[in-house]
């Protein structure tokens, strides 16, 4: 046989298929994220503590972060720095980065900053948002995603839970704060005290807020109310409470007399359709007993109480029919360190796995659950309650993944 008989392939190994290497994604181009200083009076928490930019950093990351962004939540630009981040005394070089993870959404003077094509990771805050700031992002072609919105891979929304989680658990305290003699309250103690008949706090909705606040006033000793239209929300909350609290369907008649008995009353309705609904009328809450707390915890999507105003860590109660009135919008910005944390927690392994997919493209179209969180996408808005709400045109996403080869 001679030498090119010997390279020839045979005929037999010509009909078997023949192996392909898959392509790896390129792990050697590291990500840039910025972390902006908060500009919301509102805001203390910051998107990432010092621990999550330090495992970023050690996976190949450049992590900037802007000078003072963690001191409201106390931490500082020297634990950022020993962890190996950058310290940008510049805010335009944040928003510079590949993607710019922050809390609360941009302002058009923050989005005017971004670079066009890039990625912006945020709160959208759908309730409260305008037709312009859509426009700009779409103008520069940024890449949205609402972490309000980001689901897990069972349906749920971890950010909403984890964030419901804290508010719930911190509505009671402040409950107990404004009903005490000395902020001008009813002076009388949340809970049950022998001989003494217990506190009676209502809650509106029968979400992850209203299980956190319920097991906290439970503990507390409180007697317990819930309202809500979905029976199944209803027998959940029962269930994860382990007791055989007082439910019922939201009723006007039934909660009109309710509310002439509430201590406190929280309204933790959460919007649908990207829309809330107003539930406690005027005349309810002026039938209300003198001196009684609401606090509207459902305020930045609008609110369920006809007398709610937004209102602010540094003056967050007003009194209107004599009821004291806590409408801040940001409740869990009141413990920012957790909060941070609990964003941390969430953020950095999403952050790691864009990595190891290859681009934040291949991560939105490889993960439905994080694509449910892209709200605008190379000029193109891509959330139908967005769309809805400005009456502009709306994409689906899924019809781009077409376009990518």
């Amino acid at each position: 046989m001679t030498k090119s008989e010997k390279d020839k392939p045979s005929p037999q190994a010509s009909i078997y298929p023949q192996e392909s290497l898959m392509k790896v994604p390129d792990r050697a181009s590291a990500l840039s994220i910025g972390i902006p200083k908060e500009m919301s009076v509102q805001e203390n928490r910051v998107s990432l503590s010092p621990e999550a930019v330090g495992l970023l950093v050690a996976n190949g990351h450049q992590v900037s972060v802007e000078s003072t962004a963690g001191e409201k939540a106390k931490f500082s630009d020297r634990e950022y720095s020993e962890v190996g981040a950058k310290i940008s005394y510049d805010t335009e070089g944040v928003f510079k980065c590949d993607i710019v993870l922050k809390i609360e959404p941009p302002t058009l003077e923050e989005v005017d900053k971004l670079v066009p094509g890039k990625t912006l990771i945020s709160a959208l805050q759908l309730g409260s948002q305008t037709v312009d700031y859509v426009q700009a992002l779409n103008k520069k072609r940024i890449t949205a995603v609402a972490i309000e919105l980001i689901e897990d891979k069972v349906g749920g929304l971890p950010v909403v839970r984890a964030m419901s989680e804290v508010a719930g658990s911190t509505v009671i305290p402040i409950a107990t704060e404004y009903l005490s003699s000395v902020n001008s309250g009813k002076g009388i103690l949340l809970g049950g005290i022998t001989g003494v008949p217990p506190t009676k706090v209502l809650i509106l909705g029968a979400g992850t807020v209203a299980e956190y606040a319920a097991r906290a006033a439970i503990g507390l000793g409180a007697q317990i109310q819930v309202f809500d239209n979905h029976i199944y929300k209803l027998r959940r909350i029962k269930h994860a409470l382990g007791h055989q609290i007082y439910t019922s369907t939201i009723d006007a008649t039934i909660l009109a007399e309710s509310l002439k008995s509430a201590d406190v009353v929280i309204g933790a309705m959460r919007a649908e359709k990207g829309r809330n609904r107003c539930i406690v009328t005027e005349e309810m809450v002026a039938s209300m007993k003198p001196e009684s707390v609401i606090i509207d915890v459902s305020i930045d999507q609008g609110g369920c109480f006809e007398t709610s105003e937004v209102t602010t860590h540094s003056n967050p109660v007003f009194k209107k029919f004599d009821i004291i009135h806590y409408c801040v919008p940001n409740i869990a910005s009141r413990v920012a360190r957790t909060a941070t944390n609990v964003f941390s927690h969430i953020f950095t392994p999403v952050l790691l796995q864009i990595t190891e997919i290859g681009s934040i493209e291949d991560m939105i179209f490889a993960n439905r659950w994080f694509m449910k969180g892209v709200y605008t996408f190379k000029g193109n808005i891509t959330n139908a309650d967005l769309g809805r709400k400005f009456k502009l045109k709306c994409q689906d996403l899924s019809l781009f993944i077409g376009t990518r080869f």
